[in-house]
């Protein structure tokens, strides 16, 4: 099988580093690298025994025919039932340190323990760094955590695939989570509500953020949701592995003329950072189109905007800003966006009298411009009947 990811993408951007190794342990590395393949056995938790489960890819540049994975010692079950394209794989490992050593021993059976290797050193454990620098002396050690979110950045078909599922899916659980919500549920209860109408799609629920009436805090709490008050759910699910993350607003009852107000403002801005979508735009021009509009705003003292790139986590390249809320350097601001990409684009008002309204889009970007997957449920969604519980 050939691999499944842009081996040619790969390369260049290991070529552009001086790598001559990359190991992928990370989950969404791994996904991506191996074609959406993840350890059933460890879905939910990678500690066993006196250690933790630590998967491996080890890829030489432009020698995929000498990659190699290491694996959990009862792994082929797995594997059995989704192969893998790398040539040489080895269910031998049940420690962090029993990966590390098998790396070691790899890399110098292929006369690569000179080498320059990237490591993900964010997510890699202690011991195991302890293990390689051990084994192999000679080697340098540098960070892979740019070689891999960049050879991610652009999706294959099968991952938009599973981009659209998830995005579909978050909306709608959160239109019928609207609908069955009532005035006297607490904020932790509309959560869980959330959560099942997830579960209930095949999605895995990963967090909520969820404010009520004029107040700013967005966790679940025994805060009750009272009638005639905005509700904003801004939700992360993943639907094999792939996230959705999208922000739509309610009401108990009808909006008031200043929440019709609020939401369209923040829709305004929404529809004006779309027109700089598409492949072949810089990505920090995006912000340049929703600043201008946000600027004309009669609440714009109030408003955030924000872009970035989305996929297995959230944050991940492009980086288009280096002033967002989540601190990052914006690399990738006047670099041309690809078809493939994946961004989210938010933005949020925060009102003394009428709380949170925001809308979050997922946005594909095509050559043409760009696909809203999940685009619906975009003004006031309002309960099913009336009534208070």
């Amino acid at each position: 099988m050939p691999p499944p990811f842009d081996q040619g993408r790969l390369d260049a951007l290991m070529d552009e580093s001086s790598v001559d190794v990359v190991i992928a342990t990370t989950r969404f590395a791994l996904d991506h690298l191996l074609g959406g393949y993840r350890y059933f056995f460890f879905a939910n938790m990678d500690a066993i025994g006196v250690s933790r489960y630590l998967p491996a890819l080890v890829y030489p540049k432009g020698a995929a025919d000498d990659a190699f994975y290491i694996g959990c010692g009862n792994e082929e079950w797995g594997t059995a039932v989704f192969p893998l394209w790398v040539p040489d794989v080895q269910h031998r490992s049940w420690s962090s340190v029993d990966t590390a050593h098998a790396i070691a021993e790899g890399l110098r059976k292929r006369h690569l323990d000179r080498a320059t290797v990237a490591v993900e050193k964010a997510f890699l454990p202690a011991d195991a760094w302890d293990v390689l620098r051990a084994e192999l002396p000679e080697a340098s050690f540098v960070d892979a955590h740019r070689i891999l979110e960049g050879v991610r950045a652009v999706k294959s078909a099968r991952e938009l695939d599973l981009i659209r599922a998830a995005s579909a899916g978050i909306i709608d659980s959160m239109e019928a989570t609207f609908a069955a919500a009532r005035p006297g549920d607490t904020k932790a209860e509309i959560v869980e509500r959330f959560r099942g109408e997830q579960t209930s799609r095949g999605m895995v629920f990963d967090y909520c953020l969820v404010s009520c009436g004029a107040e700013f805090n967005r966790a679940p709490s025994d805060r009750v949701w009272r009638d005639g008050e905005a509700l904003s759910l801004d939700s992360g699910g993943m639907y094999r592995g792939y996230i959705g993350d999208l922000a739509r607003m309610g009401v108990a009852g009808e909006p008031t003329p200043l929440m019709v107000d609020l939401l369209a403002e923040v829709e305004a801005v929404q529809q004006a950072a779309r027109t700089r979508v598409a492949a072949g735009l810089p990505g920090g021009e995006i912000f340049g189109a929703a600043e201008d509009v946000l600027a004309g705003c009669a609440h714009a003292e109030e408003m955030f905007f924000v872009a970035h790139g989305m996929g297995l986590i959230t944050h991940e390249a492009p980086r288009l800003t280096g002033s967002g809320p989540v601190p990052y350097p914006g690399d990738h601001a006047d670099v041309a966006l690809e078809a493939g990409m994946v961004l989210s684009l938010e933005t949020t008002l925060a009102h003394p009298e009428v709380g949170i309204v925001k809308l979050e889009d997922t946005l594909i970007v095509t050559d043409e411009g760009w696909e809203a997957p999940g685009d619906s449920a975009r003004g006031w969604n309002r309960p099913r009947t009336g009534g208070t519980r």
